[in-house]
């Protein structure tokens, strides 16, 4: 079954004929731009946003794996700070976004003479709230692993195979969605959100967020990271990097991590 959707995958592909990939250096888009550059050769390029909602490691991680393999990559400048609505985080946040990154990268696919932007989203995304999502089918943005019908186990699966060290990569969103809606987003914000996950990832825990909910962070973390935690001098110091980097408290959510938890407030 995975073999086929994999073949589905390749000739879904082929049929586009020229693409950019927003690559954001997940699981997701560096299993599609390399399987694109792999169909397409030249014809496959990257496209990356540099923003304050981007951790500088995955922008380093980006440009280091598209120079690893050999295609063009195009780092593209946005502050969607600036995107009329966003910084008051409403609940269709990711919609006006996303709505703004791909135009920019329709006009940079129009300049370099490519066909069709295509993004890495997969069948398990269509479980949660994304108006992101709303943004991409209006903008006509191709999605070839949810064309393909795999989901984020067989996209690891297939990664794990095709010799990808991103394969278990935990699995990331944008610094924005660390906020409850709501909740106002500034540079200096994102910021402390940034610093102190990169703490935290730096102490060895894999799959973290620091949600920001005015002075208190509010830690999400596996089940291996709530042992960590619980090591008192791990705790005493996460507390006193996260007080020094501007937050007054610090929590442990007792549900830990799972993906869309600001969206638990929503009335859908």
């Amino acid at each position: 079954m995975i073999n086929e959707k994999y073949e589905k995958l390749i000739q879904y592909l082929k049929e586009l004929g020229s693409v950019a990939v927003a690559f954001s250096s997940g699981v997701d888009s560096t299993f599609l731009l390399r399987t694109a550059h792999n169909v397409l050769g030249d014809k496959a390029i990257a496209i990356t946003v540099r923003s304050l909602s981007f951790p500088q490691r995955e922008l380093s991680e980006a440009t280091a794996f598209a120079k690893q393999e050999g295609v063009r990559h195009i780092i593209v400048d946005s502050d969607e700070l600036s995107i009329e609505g966003f910084s008051q985080n409403p609940a269709n946040r990711c919609y006006l976004c996303k709505r703004e990154l791909f135009s920019k990268m329709k006009d940079i696919a129009l300049t370099e003479g490519i066909a069709y932007i295509i993004e890495g989203s997969n069948v398990d995304d269509d479980g949660d709230y994304r108006p992101g999502l709303l943004a991409i089918a209006e903008l006509g943005i191709k999605s070839p692993l949810r064309q393909a019908g795999l989901t984020k186990a067989e996209i690891r699966q297939l990664s794990r195979k095709a010799g990808l060290s991103t394969w278990d990569k935990p699995s990331f969103a944008c610094l924005a969605s660390r906020f409850p809606y709501g909740e106002r987003i500034t540079p200096e914000r994102l910021r402390m959100v940034e610093a102190a996950e990169q703490f935290l990832l730096d102490m060895g825990f894999r799959q973290v967020r620091v949600r920001f909910h005015g002075n208190v962070a509010r830690i999400e973390t596996e089940p291996d990271g709530f042992d960590a935690i619980m090591d008192a001098k791990a705790r005493r110091q996460i507390y006193e990097k996260l007080k020094q980097i501007g937050f007054t408290y610090v929590a442990v959510d007792m549900q830990g991590y799972r993906t869309g938890s600001m969206n638990e407030t929503l009335d859908l």
